[in-house]
């Protein structure tokens, strides 16, 4: 049955292939050529077809990739073409899109910047007097400005010793076109509708204000044996509240920022960390370029603050009796403290959270004024000056940069606030952390947390002046590597010395 069957099935194949040999060869080879030609017409259309769909995948992907973040595809389906005529126009975000800055995870292997980012040091160049000597004068400020040597005394005043008016200044011509020409478009990049949380309304507009209000008048003024100040006031709405508040402020009428040495850059990014640490102790600062000055090289802007600026405001201590007001714990739980315990107006948690701000920066001209406490190099200011050789009296060395409001004597101001980056971990000055017991939970909750990177980032992103001065995002995160290196040392210190991190609400 089965071999029935199988011939049964056969035999049409076995007839036609009988068939086919008793045709002459003319017609076999003609079938043949017709049999290879279909063939052949059955391969083309499908590798076309294949070629086809291809295609259409690829354009798919690239109009997604154009799209990117800012327009996100819900469904499978293949635009049309229309859409991929108009994808090219996605590919460039503009500033409404853009959520501050897309960030890596986690760096890894960090960057070393040592010698690289201190500035060069240049001789100082002699300033000879001449019958106009106001332009010269602005031209060829090179001093460091922030830097002060001196604590301000109440029996000290301000003296104006330059006034000019900005129009009055030669700019270049080109400065001034350029100016003009980009006058609308900001340097502080807010693209959503907020600015970061650890920002106040406050501080948007301050940093606003320094980044991009036209320069209205320069004043050059000295306090002292400090060195002298470079003032502008910038043209502003200012309320009539803040008006009268400004009254007695002789220097400044509205609204004005500081200009300091371009060197002093760590201006702009201690402002970021304090605000990212939740610190909020520092001015606002921005990094800004004039024309008439430095060459045009960003310079960092610091808003002028008058109640600091009288002079009132300072603390003067030695390193004895900081140490002794430490162990006393003045104004803690609001306790008023013995007339003759030796206690300052400032409250005992401020100490703390100056020591971890110091820290991290390694800013030694406030608690460590003699660089007692690291090996300085010789042109360092301490070496200088000659204060390193009094390390062997240290309980008489005097802190300095001391300064609260004149409104607030409780809380401190971070002025001055001049950072190194580019010292190492086994050179760290520890001597800003001794006699500290308690440090601010929320300042170390952000380094427990390793998102300070990130909100550095954010934050920092803002000033696009100072962004693009340090390298943009290269050079930004070699300065964060120094940061969370020196987060992770204070941590290890914090445990290693059994410091207690609590809530520091005064």
């Amino acid at each position: 049955m089965g071999e029935s069957r199988y011939h049964w099935l056969c035999f049409p194949f076995l007839r036609l292939s009988s068939s086919f040999r008793r045709c002459p060869l003319s017609k076999r080879s003609l079938i043949i050529a017709t049999v290879c030609v279909v063939y052949l017409v059955f391969v083309v259309s499908q590798v076309g077809h294949s070629q086809q769909r291809r295609d259409t995948r690829t354009r798919r992907d690239r109009y997604r990739h154009t799209r990117g973040l800012y327009h996100l595809e819900t469904n499978d389906a293949p635009p049309d073409a229309e859409e991929l005529q108009t994808a090219a126009s996605y590919a460039v975000p503009t500033r409404s899109n853009v959520v501050y800055i897309t960030l890596k995870s986690k760096r890894l292997k960090p960057a070393n910047i040592r010698s690289t980012v201190r500035p060069k040091l240049r001789k100082k160049v002699k300033r000879t007097k001449t019958a106009n000597s106001t332009n010269n004068k602005l031209g060829t400020l090179e001093r460091d400005a922030g830097l002060i040597k001196h604590n301000f005394a109440p029996n000290k005043s301000w003296k104006e010793t330059r006034y000019t008016d900005y129009k009055s200044l030669n700019i270049i011509q080109k400065s001034h076109n350029n100016g003009e020409a980009d006058s609308h478009i900001s340097s502080i990049r807010i693209y959503s509708q907020k600015a970061p949380p650890w920002f106040s309304a406050e501080d948007v507009e301050a940093i606003r204000f320094l980044a991009d209000a036209k320069v209205l008048h320069i004043r050059e003024v000295s306090h002292g044996d400090s060195p002298s100040l470079l003032i502008f006031q910038g043209e502003t709405r200012v309320s009539p509240a803040n008006q009268k508040s400004t009254e007695r402020d002789h220097l400044c009428t509205g609204q004005c920022g500081i200009i300091k040495n371009p060197v002093d850059t760590t201006e702009i990014f201690a402002f970021h960390l304090d605000r990212v640490l939740g610190l909020n102790r520092t001015s606002p600062a921005v990094s800004r370029k004039f024309g008439f000055l430095h060459g045009g090289q960003p310079c960092p802007v610091v808003s002028w603050d008058a109640s600091i600026a009288a002079g009132w405001g300072s603390v003067k201590l030695t390193w004895g009796e900081y140490q002794s007001s430490l162990k006393l714990k003045c104004w803690h739980k609001n306790i008023s403290p013995k007339p003759d315990s030796g206690c300052s107006s400032i409250h005992h948690y401020e100490w703390s959270t100056l020591a971890l701000f110091d820290f991290l920066l390694q800013i030694y001209n406030r608690l460590d004024q003699g660089c007692c406490g690291f090996r300085p190099r010789q042109e360092d200011v301490c070496v200088e000056l000659g204060h390193h050789a009094e390390c062997g009296d240290q309980d008489q060395i005097h802190l300095a940069n001391i300064i609260h409001r004149d409104h607030d004597p409780r809380h401190l101001v971070f002025s001055n606030n001049k950072g190194f980056f580019d010292r190492n971990e086994d050179n760290l000055d520890f001597r800003l952390l001794e006699g500290i017991k308690e440090l601010p939970e929320q300042a170390v909750s952000v380094l427990k947390s390793r998102k300070l990177r990130e909100k550095l980032l954010q934050s920092l992103f803002l000033d696009q002046t100072y962004w693009e001065s340090q390298g943009g995002r290269q050079g930004i995160e070699k300065l964060i590597d120094v940061i969370e290196r020196r987060a992770k040392v204070l941590l290890t210190y914090i445990n290693a010395h059994g410091i207690r991190v609590i809530t520091m609400n005064v």
